[in-house]
């Protein structure tokens, strides 16, 4: 028992360091940070939402820093192809024969920078790779190293160039993850920290020390799912999302990958707060990026400008959580 929580103890320790390190080049947005690492030691895909220039690459970029793992980027575009994200085939002239040239998604943090500004076939060979972790080429199917991270930003679909993801790919990310605008002090050490000795737009990154490597991030996904989760907690996970399919406003609710995520991103709350156990308040915290993706609001509700967090947040309060 002691042994157990010595090393629980370290995994959250371990957490911390690197939340921090995160934090020597992102300045605030806190809950965001915290729900990367949640999408991280859960084994999952995030997708970070925000409209330009609130620091969605920098926080990704942080990330890869902090961690000794292989890292690719993206850059999404209308005229993009998905062998240019999966790979292709080419003739070698010296043996006149197909070679398979592997695709950045060979990598173990990928990130999909502006998904939403390619077309749904483009989107759509992710689709595979975040859900089976391989990639058929050729007719031969590849592994894709361990572990593997999808992080995704896109803007708002409002903004000017954008193809909403379809609901086939968005219910593969564990987490829809929303940054908002920074309050005035933040903005004020952002534009301080970038401007500072600093000759171009280049974001600074040399505060972040590499601090996990990818044995401790297999690790810490083992131990977080080893979380003890109460037969009570996981049916208030199942009821929240059973409540979202008849809740007025609409109009298609979860499914039951909805419960699935809930449950794996509030083991890892739980890991971040140094407990071998999951409360309905892990739950209850984690609820709005872990569901706010698998909803469609109706068209009345969309006319009256309701967001789906605000329904979320009406039916969560609705369901009684369970007393352990």
């Amino acid at each position: 028992m002691q042994a157990e929580a010595t090393t629980l103890q370290k995994a959250a320790d371990l957490l911390e360091r690197l939340r921090a390190e995160i934090g020597h080049a992102v300045v605030g947005q806190d809950d965001v940070v915290r729900q990367v690492i949640v999408t991280l030691v859960a084994s999952g895909h995030a997708l970070i939402e925000g409209v330009p220039g609130l620091g969605k690459t920098l926080l990704v970029r942080a990330l890869a820093q902090a961690m000794t793992l292989n890292y690719a980027r993206v850059q999404f575009t209308p005229d993009m192809m998905p062998s240019d994200i999966t790979g292709h085939a080419v003739l070698d002239p010296t043996t006149r024969e197909l070679r398979v040239v592997k695709g950045p998604v060979f990598t173990q943090l990928l990130l999909a920078d502006e998904i939403n500004r390619a077309p749904a076939k483009t989107q759509s060979a992710l689709l595979e790779v975040m859900q089976e972790y391989q990639v058929t080429l050729e007719g031969q199917t590849q592994r894709l190293p361990q572990p593997f991270f999808v992080l995704a930003t896109e803007n708002p679909v409002e903004t000017e160039g954008t193809y909403p993801l379809p609901e086939a790919q968005l219910d593969r990310f564990l987490l829809k993850i929303q940054i908002g605008y920074p309050t005035a002090e933040e903005e004020a050490a952002v534009v301080a920290r970038t401007t500072t000795n600093q000759t171009g737009d280049q974001l600074p990154l040399d505060g972040v020390k590499p601090c996990v490597n990818e044995r401790a991030i297999l690790t810490l996904q083992q131990i977080a799912a080893r979380q003890r989760t109460d037969a009570s907690v996981i049916d208030y996970a199942v009821r929240i999302v059973r409540s979202t399919r008849d809740w007025p406003g609409f109009a298609v609710g979860s499914g039951s990958r909805g419960a699935i995520g809930l449950i794996r991103a509030a083991r890892v709350v739980a890991l971040l707060d140094g407990r071998d156990f999951v409360t309905p308040d892990d739950v209850k915290r984690i609820a709005l990026p872990a569901l706010r993706h698998r909803v469609a609001l109706t068209p009345d509700a969309l006319l009256e400008g309701r967001l789906p967090d605000d329904l979320l947040s009406a039916v969560i309060e609705s369901v009684a959580a369970p007393r352990l």
